[in-house]
């Protein structure tokens, strides 16, 4: 019975979003253009498919060409209450992740040479970045569906490890839009390359609901470093393996992550999983820290995203350290650096 109505439910979730880009694309609604070249990194689907990594990347890419890059991000579950938020002028971080959102704040320390704003509206957000400082180039994070911003390079990533996640529309699936919207996108990215049989069979599933082929762009996410819970230096991954860690996230795929620790050698004792975009309240911290003593870790082990919340707010009994990820490209790297070079 749950998945009829979720399946009836989302019917109209699928009309809604069909009618409202068909008003756009038909010009029926009106789609405004920021006076700068516009990067957008998005997905089709709910839940994570690694946007940020991804969206670090094209910053750090386009920096590497000379470019001045503003990464606007609506900041979701943020708590404050101001409509636009400078989180880095490129120079000095400005807000906090309770503030800023805990993706946009770690943006802003992993690409410290980039402006990185917040706010609902992207295209008022950017003009409001323009009148405070220059900057050559946007990259709109988690962008696909904000279609009332016009983009010059569209790259939307699907997650490849998640077949059955496809198949539906929201609540009955992942995909916020049906998978034939993917043909709006410039650049095709399918994501989380573990099992290369899974590669064939989700771009037949793209180039059938599109009507037409296409070339993806395949990468995957590997872990890169170990980060501390303070600025000091972390030991290598290779420290942790065989270590016994309590792993703890609050992102879109805990699954995804779980199997990365597992990669990393450690012996996962115990897991603490919270919804996406978690606040680390007192409570929740003390819930960890109870499951801490009772499973006796060496180790305790999260995100990035989940650890830029927690290490102001926490002294643990064990050492933790987030899990750096790094986007590793298998092919048609080429594609994505020639349509950046072209802006």
């Amino acid at each position: 019975m749950t998945h009829v109505w979720k399946l009836l439910i989302a019917v109209p979730y699928h009309g809604l979003t069909c009618c409202r880009t068909w008003l756009y694309e038909r010009g029926w609604l009106p789609r405004r253009r920021l006076p700068c070249p516009v990067v957008s990194v998005g997905n089709l689907t709910v839940g994570g498919t690694g946007k940020t990594p991804m969206v670090m990347w094209v910053a750090d890419r386009l920096a590497e060409r000379g470019k001045k890059v503003a990464i606007l991000s609506r900041g979701y579950r943020r708590t404050g209450r101001r409509p636009f938020v400078l989180v880095s002028d490129g120079v000095s971080i400005l807000a906090g992740p309770d503030e800023a959102g805990d993706e946009p704040y770690l943006m802003a320390r992993r690409c410290p040479g980039a402006v990185v704003a917040v706010g609902a509206n992207r295209y008022q957000l950017g003009r409001w970045v323009l009148r405070r400082t220059p900057v050559d180039c946007f990259v709109l994070d988690d962008g696909f569906q904000h279609v009332s911003l016009k983009r010059d390079v569209n790259v939307l990533l699907i997650d490849s490890a998640d077949v059955d996640g496809l198949r539906a529309v929201f609540p009955a699936g992942r995909l916020r839009e049906s998978l034939g919207e993917a043909g709006r996108a410039s650049i095709i990215m399918l994501t989380r390359m573990e099992d290369a049989a899974t590669v064939p069979r989700v771009a037949d599933m793209l180039a059938a609901a599109m009507g037409r082929g296409f070339d993806p762009v395949v990468t995957r996410f590997a872990p890169r470093a170990l980060k501390g819970i303070s600025d000091d230096a972390a030991p290598p991954l290779s420290a942790i393996r065989g270590k016994r860690a309590l792993i703890f996230s609050g992102v879109g795929n805990p699954n995804q992550f779980r199997r990365m620790a597992d990669k990393l050698g450690v012996h996962v004792v115990d897991e603490c999983v919270f919804r996406d975009h978690v606040a680390y309240t007192p409570s929740r911290l003390g819930e960890i820290a109870r499951r801490v003593e009772q499973s006796h870790p060496d180790v305790a082990l999260t995100t990035e995203k989940d650890l830029v919340k927690v290490r102001s707010r926490w002294s643990p009994a064990v050492p933790v350290f987030a899990v750096s990820i790094a986007v590793e490209f298998v092919e048609g790297q080429r594609r994505l650096d020639d349509a950046l070079s072209s802006l």
